[in-house]
């Protein structure tokens, strides 16, 4: 009844986990960029189908996962390989698109972030996540920390996925958000000049992505902008509720946040 979009770049350690969390499904597509591991070998072991395509671009590779592939079911579930899909949600959406309203296209997904061991209920800023789609009405925008569009309509499911960010040890999740950092340095710079901030649509727009865009062009223009995120996560999302591991994350949150500033003053001043 779904089919599953796995994106991959050297998910070896990850990807048999994912992979034993779809066994419902009989359509697994493992969309790779180039891999140096055994991501590719594991996943034919495991009966997903392999396509590869070099990585040029995050929304690019996404959106053509989403085209380039001819699935079996009209509707996919798009992962990584550090998601795995509990059997509640499962249950969820194989209800959902068996019965799906005319004109919804898509269902957004709450997120469930680990870091050392626990769940992080409240340190994130935004868990919810597009990834029940219908591929020939969605398609990706920006090229880090992607925004899925949708032509129609987007509804709420009520069960989570599970994301484990760190399941590769801090020193690789450092690694990645250093590459994100530049890459977000790059979009804020172009944002600024292009866009000019609208409150009522950070706070008034009823479809949750433009929202969310409104949002961070304000938030791009923060004063001490590192510090506010800190502070919004530890005070307004109460990430002390979440123990050391929120804490932790908070501040790691608040360092990423600090790299972006620091390479955007660097491009702009260039």
């Amino acid at each position: 009844m779904i089919s599953v979009l796995i994106l991959t770049k050297n998910e070896e350690s990850d990807l048999p986990t994912c992979i034993a969390s779809l066994k419902w499904s009989d359509d697994i597509h493992v969309f790779d960029s180039m891999s140096t591991d055994r991501t590719v070998e594991l996943a034919n072991e495991l009966g997903a189908k392999v396509t590869q395509r070099a990585f040029d671009g995050y929304a690019r590779q996404r959106n053509a996962g989403l085209h380039q592939i001819n699935y079996k079911h009209p509707w996919v579930l798009i992962l990584d390989a550090d998601e795995i899909v509990p059997e509640a949600l499962r249950i969820e959406m194989e209800t959902f698109v068996s019965s799906a309203p005319e004109g919804v296209v898509a269902c957004r997904i709450r997120r469930r972030d680990f870091f050392m061991g626990r769940w992080l209920k409240h340190a994130q800023m935004s868990p919810f996540f597009v990834r029940l789609v219908m591929p020939n009405r969605v398609r990706y925008e920006r090229e880090v920390n992607e925004v899925l569009i949708a032509d129609g309509e987007i509804v709420d499911l009520k069960n989570p996925f599970d994301h484990f960010p760190f399941s590769k040890g801090i020193t690789h999740w450092v690694d990645k958000h250093n590459r994100y950092s530049s890459m977000e340095a790059q979009e804020l710079v172009r944002q600024r000049a292009a866009h000019k901030p609208s409150l009522k649509s950070a706070l008034f727009e009823r479809d949750f992505n433009n929202r969310r865009v409104a949002q961070k062009a304000i938030f791009y223009r923060m004063p001490l902008r590192p510090l506010v995120k800190w502070l919004f996560l530890v005070i307004a999302k109460r990430a002390f509720l979440d123990g050391k591991p929120g804490m932790t994350y908070a501040r790691l949150m608040m360092i990423y946040e600090y790299l972006i500033d620091l390479k955007a003053k660097e491009i702009e001043s260039s």
